[in-house]
């Protein structure tokens, strides 16, 4: 019985808590994102949000070609070119 509780304590520690950490991290991102953060999308579309709704942004990829996003679709927001990284 103790190594079956050694073994769910590792994967605890590990895997699900790390994991729990990442995903809190993701929601506090996309909680906060606003107009003008260039963002990268789950379909790996790269643009900066240029209207925000409550559940959706749109996204300006190129000049005149914008669409419409879920925020749970955003997979990362990049920083601008020069930024120093956190």
């Amino acid at each position: 019985m103790i190594p079956f509780v050694g073994m769910i304590a590792v994967f605890w520690f590990l895997i699900i808590r790390p994991q729990m950490r990442q995903q809190k991290a993701l929601k506090d991102k996309i909680s906060a994102l606003k107009k003008g953060d260039q963002v990268v999308t789950g379909g790996g579309l790269l643009g900066k949000i240029v209207k925000l709704d409550d559940s959706t942004i749109e996204i300006e990829l190129a000049p005149n070609v914008k669409v419409r996003a879920l925020r749970s679709a955003v997979a990362d927001i990049v920083p601008p070119p020069g930024a120093a990284n956190d």
